[in-house]
């Protein structure tokens, strides 16, 4: 077992890495790294004893957790401080969220840019009060700029100048151009507050949000780390109430799927029908060394993303526009 699937009962069953040789180690280092579950790894194996090259690597990564969870919160506290004069409260989305909220899917967990929710009619306070903190805008190009403003979820990425420090300001969570079209304010209204001025969504609505990046926007990248948080929610908050919660933002099918197949990698298993198989064959595709495999399994789903993120006609135009602006320097 060399692909996804080794990291998959290392984090379901911690003393099954007592059998792996040195070539076991190597994927499933290599693995952990790029599915950017390392510090997760590391967490779960604390306390068994491993070959001492793994003890270093391991050690390293919950080290780099536990600072890479302080600089999250700072940026979450730097936004707090930024909207607090416009009134808005930070919803913290994704990873942050876990960590400001110390939940069992925040431990050891790799986190990128900070990702918050406000409401959609005070998008553009909140952009000013970024701006004037000491945010600034990645993608300079105008058709980008309006495409994100026009179609997308979020407004175009901020990185800060100073801290280098990326931010996605999100009024929903899945693309406008999208088939289904979740309750951004319900989202709003039953978050819950961490501490003064800083709030996370209930966990329900956790649940809901990572089932729908999975399977109804993204292309399954980060997959087994995003299987996992749901692993990880539905292990310490339950699922009472879940399917009613699923279907009220439309995404009932979408929620149902990640718990199966967080239960097939995680979990004791659970039955599974053909297309989950055609999904699990896209999460665990890497080799011994963590490099990615099955390019047209892979290919099938980037395809299927862009699908579900808009029409067909507006597909078309906007991979023209992308195409064209590529060939002439512009766009990314």
């Amino acid at each position: 077992m060399t692909d996804g699937w080794l990291l998959a009962r290392a984090l379901r069953t911690p003393d099954s890495i007592l059998t792996l040789d040195a070539e076991g180690w190597t994927a499933l280092i290599a693995t952990a790294r790029a599915e950017q579950m390392i510090g997760t790894l590391a967490h779960r194996l604390d306390g068994l004893r491993v070959p001492q090259t793994a003890a270093r690597l391991l050690a390293d990564a919950r080290a780099s957790a536990a600072q890479g969870r302080v600089a999250a919160l700072w940026e979450a506290e730097a936004a707090r401080r930024a909207m607090a004069p416009i009134g808005v409260p930070v919803v913290l989305l994704k990873g942050t969220a876990f960590v400001a909220a110390d939940l069992k899917a925040g431990q050891g967990r790799s986190i990128g840019d900070l990702d918050i929710l406000v409401p959609r009619d005070r998008i553009d306070a909140v952009e000013a009060a970024l701006i004037s903190a000491g945010w600034e805008w990645v993608k300079p190009d105008p058709y980008d700029d309006a495409y994100y403003r026009r179609w997308m979820h979020e407004l175009p990425p901020l990185i800060h100048r100073e801290r280098d420090r990326m931010i996605d300001v999100h009024h929903t969570i899945l693309p406008l151009t999208a088939r289904i079209t979740p309750d951004a304010a319900g989202l709003l209204a039953w978050s819950v507050e961490v501490e003064p001025g800083v709030r996370i969504l209930s966990p329900n609505d956790m649940l809901v949000h990572a089932g729908a990046h999975l399977f109804a926007d993204g292309d399954l990248a980060g997959g087994m780390r995003n299987l996992w948080d749901i692993h990880c929610l539905v292990d310490q908050f339950g699922t009472i109430g879940l399917a009613e919660r699923a279907a009220h933002h439309g995404l009932a099918r979408e929620v149902v799927r990640a718990l199966r197949l967080s239960a097939a990698l995680y979990g004791e298993g659970a039955r599974l029908n053909p297309a989950d198989h055609l999904y699990l064959r896209r999460l665990t595709a890497r080799d011994g060394w963590g490099r990615a495999t099955r390019p047209f399994t892979r290919l099938g789903f980037y395809v299927r993303s862009h699908w579900l993120r808009m029409p067909p006609a507006m597909l078309a135009k906007h991979l023209w526009t992308k195409w064209r602006g590529g060939h002439r320097g512009g766009g990314v």
